[in-house]
C-alpha cells in the first residue's frame, strides 16, 4: 500500500509549467475556456458553461477530499497564464496504479510544448511516489490526445469496445495506453526530457 497524502499540496513545476492542486476559486481563471467547444468534444462531463464548469471542478475537488482523485490546475509560467486542468484519478493505492486524464488545455496552448512539460512532471511525481503504472484512456476518435500520449512514450494496450456512453448518448470505444515505472526509469524519462 502506497502512503499517498491526498491532503498535502503536491506542487509540481519546472521552468515552463506549474501544476498546483485545483481550488474552488480557480473557476474564475478557467472560465474563459468554457466557450472553447473543442475542449469538451470528447469529454464525458461538460464544462462548456459557467455552471457546468463550476460543477466539473467541484466534482474533482470532492473526489480529492474522498481520496479518489488528485486534480491540478495548469499554469504556463512563460506568460503566467492559466492554461487548463489535469488530474490523477482511479487511484489504487493497494495496486500501486493510477490513471492520468481529464486533461485539457485552452486552444492557445496547443502545440506550445506545455503538455510535454506537464506530463514529465506528472510521471516523475507518480513514479517517485511509489506508483508502478500510469494508465490513460481516450475515445478512439480523439486522435490529438492519442498522438500526445504516444509522443510522451505511452504504450497502446488495446481497445475497450462500446465502453462508455458519450454525452450525446452514443457509445464510444476506449483506447487504453500506459507507462510503467521501469520503462520510465530505464529510458522514457531521458527520452521525454530530451524533447522538452
Amino acid at each position: 500500500m502506497i502512503d499517498f497524502d491526498f491532503a498535502a499540496d503536491h506542487l509540481l513545476e519546472d521552468e515552463i509549467a506549474l501544476l498546483r492542486p485545483l481550488k474552488e476559486d480557480d473557476v474564475a481563471h478557467l472560465l474563459p475556456f468554457a466557450n472553447q467547444s473543442e475542449i469538451w468534444r470528447f469529454s464525458t462531463q461538460k464544462g462548456d458553461t459557467e455552471e457546468a464548469l463550476k460543477k466539473y471542478l467541484l466534482l474533482a475537488i470532492e473526489a480529492r477530499n474522498a481520496k479518489k482523485e488528485y486534480p491540478y490546475v495548469i499554469v504556463d509560467k512563460r506568460t503566467n497564464a492559466y492554461a487548463g486542468c489535469t488530474r490523477f484519478y482511479d487511484v489504487k493505492l493497494n495496486q500501486h496504479n493510477l490513471s492520468l486524464g481529464y486533461t485539457w488545455y485552452g486552444k492557445q496552448f496547443h502545440g506550445t510544448g506545455l503538455n510535454k512539460h506537464c506530463k514529465y512532471l506528472l510521471f516523475d511525481f507518480a513514479f517517485n511516489s511509489g506508483f508502478e503504472r500510469v494508465e490513460f484512456a481516450a475515445d478512439t476518435t480523439n486522435t490529438r490526445s492519442i498522438a500526445a500520449m504516444k509522443s510522451v512514450g505511452c504504450t497502446e494496450e488495446g481497445i475497450l469496445r462500446s465502453h462508455v456512453i458519450r454525452l450525446d448518448g452514443s457509445r464510444r470505444d476506449t483506447i487504453v495506453l500506459s507507462m510503467l515505472k521501469q520503462e520510465w526509469e530505464h529510458s522514457l524519462r531521458k527520452k521525454l526530457n530530451s524533447k522538452l
